[in-house]
């Protein structure tokens, strides 16, 4: 099995990271779309073409899977990649969505989600829990985050002002979604932030869930061969890549 891995950067290395420890891939092939990098303020149609770009970049390969890791191109694009692949497309907004409900049991619990602007206004979230029932959702676009999480500022006075920022007149949610694939990598200072309480809502590990339920893949490959390409400055891209998914 070889899987393509699209983002707008690197974000979506933390879905490569669950793929990785999940074993599901003999081969990965990794896009990060550097050089246009933030998707999150961009408008629909540069979304949708984007993404379509993207999906003729996995046909230089024999993919058998495309993963849009992107929140964003998963909320406005995603139809429209299926449309243009020759193999099954899936987002990490389904995956989060399904994820949600399976481990989010009572419908009336307090549900928020952070994304980019674009994934927050697209209410792709929000409109796929209400269809499964949700009724108290909130969703908050948090960008500043991205390029702290790009900075490495994983603790420390800077982002504690800016969770303080977002959240201060916020009660604690039941469950967060964490609808960029940046926010994984600040697991642990929001679990802090929200008094270890609130239950999060992974998109690398939702799509491994999905992979599972909706694709049944249970071989495990252990030394899976990751390749990484990017628009702009491929050797920065790897080198993110060593730290996030190899380094302890």
């Amino acid at each position: 099995m070889k899987v393509g891995v699209f983002d707008s950067g690197i974000g979506g290395l933390t879905v490569v990271k669950s793929l990785l420890e999940h074993q599901l891939f003999e081969e990965i092939i990794y896009f990060g779309d550097t050089a246009r990098v933030p998707y999150g303020s961009k408008d629909k149609n540069t979304i949708i073409r984007y993404g379509i770009e993207a999906v003729e970049f996995f046909k230089n390969f024999d993919i058998d899977l495309i993963i849009v890791a992107c929140n964003t191109v998963s909320a406005y694009a995603l139809q429209e990649m299926i449309e243009s692949a020759t193999c099954p497309v899936i987002g990490v907004v389904e995956a989060g969505v399904l994820a949600t409900a399976n481990a989010v049991k009572d419908k009336s619990s307090d549900i928020l989600i952070i994304g980019t602007k674009a994934t927050i206004d697209s209410k792709a979230y929000e409109n796929g829990l209400k269809n499964l029932g949700f009724t108290h959702l909130q969703a908050k676009p948090t960008p500043l985050l991205v390029p702290l999480v790009e900075e490495e500022l994983y603790r420390g006075e800077i982002l504690d002002a800016t969770l303080k920022h977002y959240f201060k007149d916020m009660q604690i949610p039941d469950a967060l979604i964490l609808g960029c694939t940046h926010f994984p990598l600040l697991s642990s200072i929001l679990q802090e932030y929200f008094q270890n309480n609130t239950l999060l809502i992974h998109s690398g590990d939702a799509i491994v869930e999905y992979l599972k339920n909706q694709f049944h893949l249970v071989q495990k490959y252990k030394d899976t061969n990751v390749k990484f390409f990017a628009s702009e400055n491929p050797e920065a891209l790897k080198k993110t890549a060593q730290k996030w998914l190899y380094e302890k």
